[in-house]
């Protein structure tokens, strides 16, 4: 069942301090254990997406980690994250805009995000710490609406990750065709294995693969 999991791991590494040779360790550890992605920083796609080849799909993240960023600079850094190799692209809702009610802005920016990403895989990340339940549904609404591939609930930099309920609350209210990633304290094989079970499509975590390793 642990190898099973492996296939909705984004295998996440967005440490500050991240060095060319850990991201190439998350790159092997990520093909060896057949994980969907490896997650990473913008500066680092390029050289990895030439390390992994045609091997394993490169994810990285857009307005990342605090989102306020203006539209125009999410475009260009999805737009560049592209052209450098990336499959996927993780990007961060305006919170302070959803809060303000500036829902046709937050959906506007989402579209111009996916318009720049073409046929490459949308995750949106919407922070559901900072959240309550009213703007967590609007956020599913929006994500919907915009055309985004994936909803997503935390960057892992915040003051907390994913919840059952969380991912429960929004596979309930996405749109059909959009699916959900769970994202933030994913620490072991049980908790992501309830994840899945709850309607996640994909878990950001990097203790998975550590677990695995410690056991060999």
């Amino acid at each position: 069942m642990n190898q099973e999991i492996m296939k909705y791991v984004d295998h996440t590494l967005l440490s500050q301090t991240a060095t060319w040779e850990e991201i190439r360790e998350i790159l092997e550890d990520a093909m060896k254990y057949g994980a969907a992605s490896a997650c990473i920083p913008a500066a680092y796609v390029k050289q990895a997406a030439q390390y992994a080849g045609q091997k394993l799909p490169v994810c990285t993240v857009i307005g990342f980690p605090n989102g306020y960023s203006t539209t125009e600079v999410k475009v260009f850094e999805a737009r560049d994250a592209i052209e450098k190799g990336a499959s996927e692209i993780d990007m961060v809702v305006n919170v302070g805009f959803l809060k303000d009610r500036r829902y046709k802005e937050v959906e506007d920016e989402i579209r111009a995000v996916k318009e720049a990403c073409g046929d490459r895989i949308l995750k949106v990340i919407i922070e559901t710490c900072l959240l309550t339940e009213e703007e967590k549904i609007k956020m599913c609404e929006i994500v919907t609406r915009a055309g985004a591939d994936y909803i997503k609930t935390s960057t892992g930099f915040s003051a907390a990750g994913a919840t059952f309920a969380d991912v429960e609350l929004m596979k309930r209210h996405v749109g059909k065709g959009v699916k959900v990633k769970a994202a933030g304290g994913i620490s072991s094989f049980a908790d992501a294995e309830e994840f899945v079970r709850l309607g996640a499509d994909r878990l950001g975590t990097s203790r998975l693969i550590r677990l695995l390793k410690a056991e060999e």
